[in-house]
This record gives C-alpha cells, sequence and structure tokens, in this order.
C-alpha cells in the first residue's frame, strides 16, 4: 500500500542514501545546497530555514511502511492557489515502477483537496529525461515560458523547463 506522510528529521539520511553523485545530487536539489555532500543535518537546517507557517510541506512517500520516495509541496507566493513541487526524488533501487507516479498523484491529491490548489507546478531540467516523462505520465504538461530559467552548474548550463498540472 503507497502513502504519503510529512516528512521526519530521520528521513534526510533516508533521502540523501539515494544520491550517489553530484550531477544527480543537482538534478535533485539545483542550486539550493552551497556545497556536495550534504548531510543529514544540512538537509533538516535547510528544510526548518524554509519552513515558514503553513507555507512548506516536506512530505515522504512509502510503500507498506518503507520509504521510497519524498518532495516538497509549498506556496511560492501569496496565492494559494497555486502549489509548488520541488526536491521530488524516488529510491533509485526502486525506479522504474512506476513509484514516481503514485508518488505525484497522491502529492497532487493533497495539494488540491488539503491546500486548496488550483493549479500544481514545478520545475525540471530539459535533460532530465526520465523525470519529464514521469511527470508527463502524471498528467503535468511543460508550459512556454517568454524567460526560461539556466542553472550554471558543474560549470554547464541548465535549462530548467516549467510543468504545471491545473485542478480538474
Amino acid at each position: 500500500m503507497l502513502s504519503l506522510r510529512p516528512f521526519r528529521p530521520d528521513d534526510a539520511s533516508v533521502v540523501l542514501s539515494w544520491i550517489h553523485d553530484e550531477r544527480s545530487f543537482r538534478l535533485w536539489s539545483a542550486d539550493r545546497y552551497d556545497a556536495y555532500p550534504i548531510t543529514p543535518e544540512d538537509m533538516n537546517a535547510h528544510y526548518a530555514a524554509m519552513s515558514e507557517a503553513g507555507r512548506f510541506f516536506p512530505m515522504t512517500a512509502e510503500e507498506n511502511g518503507s520509504p521510497f520516495g519524498h518532495l516538497i509541496l509549498r506556496y511560492p507566493g501569496k496565492d494559494q492557489r497555486v502549489v509548488r513541487f520541488g526536491f521530488i526524488i524516488v529510491d533509485d533501487k526502486k525506479r522504474g515502477r512506476g513509484l514516481g507516479k503514485s508518488m505525484l498523484i497522491l502529492a497532487a491529491d493533497h495539494a488540491f483537496r488539503k491546500l486548496g490548489a488550483e493549479k500544481i507546478t514545478l520545475g525540471v531540467f530539459a535533460d532530465n529525461l526520465p523525470a519529464r516523462r514521469c511527470y508527463r505520465s502524471a498528467g503535468f504538461r511543460e508550459v512556454p515560458s517568454d524567460s526560461p530559467e539556466i542553472f550554471h552548474i558543474l560549470n554547464e548550463d541548465w535549462l530548467c523547463l516549467e510543468m504545471e498540472l491545473e485542478r480538474k
């Protein structure tokens, strides 16, 4: 059985164990951390710093009580009809089973029903084809941008694409 629950500080070590190199780390976190690797304490401190009352919701996805995925939900602005997903990751040993899609569907349901979202947005690097396929399979669509965001990571320019899912 799949479920989504609030992130706990002891989840940080599990989530970080799914990241094996700096490229994977940056695909997950972009430039949100200054250095690689990070510790569970770094992750928990970052989340604590981002936690504004009622605006930041880190979540852990479980299969039969065992964590397999993680993401955050947050209100990116004052409009609480828009929720943004970020820090999306699935245990690398469990990829290819549809768990990422299931996690996104659970998180979207949570955002629509419990957070009052009318639209969910996320950013994904253009070269991250597996993630883009996963997001599309969960119902997200790429949206054009007049000013696409470029991140300079690992001495390369990474294009970030916007995707969204609207409440039906």
